[in-house]
């Protein structure tokens, strides 16, 4: 069964997570230029608390946008693939998401490269509810039921579809349903709307750790990666049109600027720093159960920003099992992402 096509709406609001999307930082850095000397960019994002993105909430929330004289302005979607129809839409202007939606884009005659990458691995699992599946015993038991995702067409999806797919499960057997994230996610498995729920952490932990769920296949380390993708998987990375890139330089290098000093912060920062960097609703109202879920991912995300050489030819070789546009399409991979930013700003920071 293919995934249906990404459509594009218009979408009226965002998730009450990221209504704020500036928010004061609880660890400053005192901007050492005019913040808005660069303008504003406004980033899309599908799922703004989950560690999937926690590099570029932290380039905002420890202030480094400001420090490259950038106002970045944070929207928040329900799903990657809502923030890349953001993007398309002309609501936003950057992207922080799944690579693969930089292949989908181009595959449907659309320019659009990865500026920097936040993260080398999904990050992503898939539970079963101890409620509606009890006794489970493989993924074939998920056949005929619902499987939460963030969206469909989302990299939720498109990770759980692999799953199955790996598993021998049929997909045209199993029912994909959007439940956005957060607490809506939660809810949907806990309520019993779906019986399985792909998505990323803090989310997956919180509901293994309340015993919602068991953990039945897991995309949260590299080793797990490697071994699902048989080579290096880019995910979480910020991505623009080229059209942007070109018309704003400045703008993409402040932002990749930013992204990179997080990465740098990540690699020593303590727990206790991460906590009062990130906002509190970030914490889900347990800081022991989110520091345990960074700890699980840590090692996951990008040292440096660059694009892993072989990432690109991995993300389509994979993806082209589950997407026949991809398949079928004649992808140039030297026009998916540039590293030309990234170097710049490696020398800046001496990452």
């Amino acid at each position: 069964m293919s995934l249906p096509p990404l459509t594009r709406r218009a979408f009226g609001a965002v998730s009450a997570l990221s209504a704020a999307a500036v928010w004061a930082p609880a660890i400053g850095v005192r901007a050492q230029t005019d913040g808005a000397a660069l303008g504003r960019v406004t980033v899309a994002v599908g799922g703004q608390g989950v560690l999937y993105h926690l590099p570029l909430a932290l380039a905002d929330a420890l202030g480094y946008f400001r420090l490259e004289g950038l106002d970045v302005v944070v929207r928040d979607y329900s799903a990657g693939a809502l923030a890349w129809e953001a993007v398309q839409d002309g609501a936003a202007d950057v992207c922080s998401g799944a690579f693969e939606h930089v292949l989908r884009a181009q595959a449907r005659g659309h320019a659009y490269r990865a500026l920097v990458v936040q993260g080398r691995a999904p990050q992503l699992a898939l539970g079963v509810s101890l409620r509606s599946v009890p006794a489970y015993k493989d993924l074939g038991d998920l056949a005929g039921r619902k499987v939460g995702v963030s969206s469909v067409g989302s990299s939720t999806h498109l990770a759980a579809s692999l799953m199955l797919m790996r598993a021998g499960v049929p997909l045209r057997e199993v029912s994909f349903v959007g439940v956005g994230s957060g607490t809506n996610a939660m809810n949907a498995l806990r309520s019993g709307q779906v019986q399985a729920l792909c998505h990323a952490d803090p989310i997956m932990t919180l509901l293994e750790q309340k015993a919602d769920t068991r953990i039945v296949g897991d995309l949260r380390s590299l080793k797990a990666a490697q071994d699902m993708f048989s080579g290096t998987m880019p995910a979480s990375c910020l991505y623009a049109p080229q059209a942007f890139i070109q018309k704003q330089p400045a703008q993409a290098q402040a932002l990749v600027n930013g992204v990179v000093h997080a990465l740098k912060w990540l690699q020593t920062a303590a727990p206790a720093d991460l906590v009062k960097a990130v906002p509190p609703a970030y914490l889900m109202g347990d800081r022991g159960l989110y520091l345990a879920a960074f700890s699980r991912v840590r090692e996951t995300y990008s040292t440096n920003g660059l694009m892993p050489d072989e990432g690109p030819a991995t993300a389509l070789r994979v993806l082209s099992r589950v997407l026949p546009e991809l398949a079928e399409a004649k992808i140039e991979l030297a026009r998916t992402s540039t590293s030309d930013f990234v170097r710049k700003a490696r020398q800046k920071y001496s990452v």
